[in-house]
């Protein structure tokens, strides 16, 4: 069975930069969307950004300008680049991706901004 792992969250101060990355086995990124997702404490989870097999993008409203989805097809990565982070963007953020109705998840990877 697939499975998929993040990488790369932390603690940043405000305005600071985290690059997360999804890498996963026996599922190759470039055949499905893949999606990353967050869950702030008391929220429910939210879709972040998405990038379509033919590398389309979208965006939450909340992160556009800021997170930039990437997919690297050699290395079967999935990366969030996040740039100018806000302490509202503090959560555990997700990677995701759906096969044939099945939704993988990963296990997360916390990000917290503050001073």
């Amino acid at each position: 069975q697939g499975q998929l792992v993040e990488s790369g969250g932390g603690w940043v101060q405000p305005g600071g930069s985290l690059r997360l990355t999804c890498a996963a086995s026996r599922i190759f990124f470039s055949y499905y969307a893949t999606s990353w997702y967050r869950q702030a404490p008391g929220n429910q989870r939210e879709l972040v950004a998405a990038i379509t097999t033919d590398s389309g993008t979208n965006y939450a409203d909340s992160v556009k300008g800021r997170f930039t989805i990437s997919r690297d097809d050699a290395k079967n990565t999935v990366t969030l680049q996040m740039d100018s982070l806000k302490p509202e963007d503090t959560a555990v953020y997700y990677c995701s991706v759906r096969i044939v109705g099945v939704d993988f998840w990963g296990h997360g990877t916390q990000v917290t901004v503050s001073s």
